[in-house]
C-alpha cells in the first residue's frame, strides 16, 4: 500500500519514523518495542527496508545507551551533510533561511499545529509529525518536494556506514521515490564552520586593530581655527 491510497497507515509510519530519528534517549528506548510493532502491522515499508530498520531498533535497544547518544550526537549535530534541519541543505546561513522558517511555522499554524518552544519548524521529525497529519495528496505532495533533500541525507549517511540511512530510504519510498547515488559535499571543519568572523577584518590600515583591543584617535587641526584641535574618527571608520 502506498501513502496516497491508506494515509492513516503511512500516517503511522511517518510518525515512527519522526521517532526514530529522535534523540535516542531512555524514553525513546523504552518505546522502541510499540514503535516497531506498529511499524510491521503498517505494512507501508517494503520488507527488506523494514528489515533495515529493525537492525536500527535492536541496535538502539540493545547497545550502550551513552556510545548511542554519543553516536547520534557525532553524526547528526556535527556537520551540514548529515543535518535533520533541512534548510540547513536548502538556505546553509543565507538570510532566506529566516523568511523560511516562519513561512513553515505558518504552514503548521494553519493547519492547526504549534510548535514548542525549543522546536524549529525545518526540524525533520517535526516536518514528519506535521505530514502525518495530512491529506493522502497533501502529505504525498509535501514529502516528494523534499524528497531530494531526504536523498542527499541517505547518501551521506550511507557513506558513514549510519544505520540511520534505513529511515532515509523508507521516507523516499513512502514519497514514491527510489535512492540514487549523489555526491556528498565534505563537511567544513567544526572549528572553521563555527568561527566567528572579525569584525572589520581587513581594515587594519592607518593602525586599527581587532574587536577589543585600544585603537589610536588621530587628532588633525581645525581648519576654521588655528587654536583648537578636534577628535577625528578612526581611520576606516565612516562617521
Amino acid at each position: 500500500m502506498g501513502l496516497l491510497s491508506n494515509l492513516p497507515n503511512a500516517s503511522i509510519s511517518l510518525r515512527v519514523l519522526a521517532r526514530l530519528l529522535s534523540y535516542p534517549d531512555a524514553e525513546l528506548r523504552s518505546q522502541l518495542g510499540d514503535l516497531r510493532a506498529a511499524l510491521h502491522a503498517d505494512r507501508t515499508v517494503p520488507a527488506e527496508r523494514l528489515a533495515e530498520l529493525d537492525a536500527l531498533m535492536t541496535t538502539l535497544e540493545c547497545g550502550d545507551a551513552l556510545e548511542i547518544e554519543a553516536q547520534y550526537v557525532e553524526i547528526f549535530d556535527r556537520g551540514r551533510a548529515t543535518s535533520l534541519h533541512l534548510f540547513e541543505h536548502v538556505h546553509g546561513d543565507s538570510r532566506d533561511r529566516g523568511p523560511a522558517m516562519i513561512d513553515l511555522a505558518q504552514t503548521y499554524e494553519k493547519a492547526g499545529l504549534y510548535l514548542g518552544p525549543n522546536e524549529m519548524p525545518d526540524y525533520l521529525p517535526v516536518v514528519l509529525e506535521f505530514v502525518s497529519t495530512q491529506p493522502p495528496k497533501e502529505a504525498r505532495a509535501f514529502l516528494g518536494e523534499m524528497a531530494h533533500i531526504f536523498n542527499a541525507i541517505f547518501n551521506a549517511l550511507q557513506q558513514r556506514s549510519s544505520a540511520y540511512a534505513s529511515v532515509l530510504g523508507a521516507l523516499l519510498e513512502l514519497a514514491g521515490e527510489k535512492a540514487h547515488a549523489v555526491t556528498v559535499a565534505p563537511d567544513e571543519a567544526l572549528d572553521a564552520a563555527w568561527e566567528e568572523p572579525v569584525v572589520f577584518g581587513g581594515c587594519s590600515s592607518k593602525g586599527q586593530t581587532a574587536p577589543g583591543q585600544s585603537q589610536p584617535i588621530h587628532f588633525v587641526k581645525n581648519n576654521a581655527a588655528h587654536t583648537s584641535a578636534k577628535t577625528a574618527a578612526p581611520q576606516g571608520v565612516t562617521q
